[in-house]
């Protein structure tokens, strides 16, 4: 058995995380983050590794250096830190968390009745008794929205659901109903894809 921590506050991941019947810890990363790319997909790489690697260190500090001595002491096998990271991008151009309304509504115009990607990053940090192992990916999905008139959207917008949400829009919430279609796992647009997650962790 493993001591799990998730490096995000991020509700929806949390709730995805509980479907898996795991006990974990939430640790949050304050560091700032850094980007040094423009393509979606190693631009998630990068965040969930850097989450990842700043709750190691936090760990490193908490447990005088040694991770592993500290919760094999309290009857664990190892540690597994889990990091993660969402954007929203379409035709190159990546949309993360609105900064304010009027962005939210830019991002959702430039979706609307069109194909986007949903990106997310899954850095996964593995500390047992042959060292530290670090698994990092990211995953995919194709995402369809209906057509949406400029008031539907300052509607949608007005209920507050956008505002913390990459591309300005959750698939879990009010904002299904816009949503004609997805190619690829659901749980990803949500947040984290929770089946490649399981799979991973369960062959440690």
């Amino acid at each position: 058995m493993f001591k799990y921590f998730l490096a995000s506050k991020s509700p929806r991941r949390k709730e995805l995380m509980n479907q898996i019947g795991i006990e974990f810890e939430i640790m949050i990363s304050e560091r700032e983050e850094i980007i040094t790319s423009t393509v979606p997909e190693e631009v998630v790489k990068e965040l969930s590794l850097q989450k990842a690697l700043e709750i190691e260190r936090m760990l490193l500090k908490k447990c005088d250096g040694n991770i592993f001595d500290k919760y094999t002491k309290e009857g664990f096998d190892g540690v597994v830190i889990i990091g993660a990271d969402t954007v929203v991008s379409k035709d190159g151009e990546i949309m993360g968390k609105p900064a304010d309304e009027e962005d939210s509504f830019n991002m959702l115009k430039k979706l609307q009745g069109d194909k986007h990607m949903v990106s997310t990053g899954v850095a996964l940090i593995v500390i047992k008794g042959d060292g530290k192992e670090t698994i990092s990916y990211a995953v995919d999905t194709d995402v369809d929205m209906y057509p949406m008139s400029d008031e539907e959207i300052k509607e949608y917008i007005a209920t507050k659901e956008p505002a913390d949400k990459a591309g300005s829009y959750a698939i879990q919430g009010i904002g299904a109903k816009f949503i004609s279609g997805i190619n690829g796992d659901y749980n990803n647009v949500v947040g984290l894809p929770i089946g490649s997650i399981y799979q991973a962790i369960r062959k440690l």
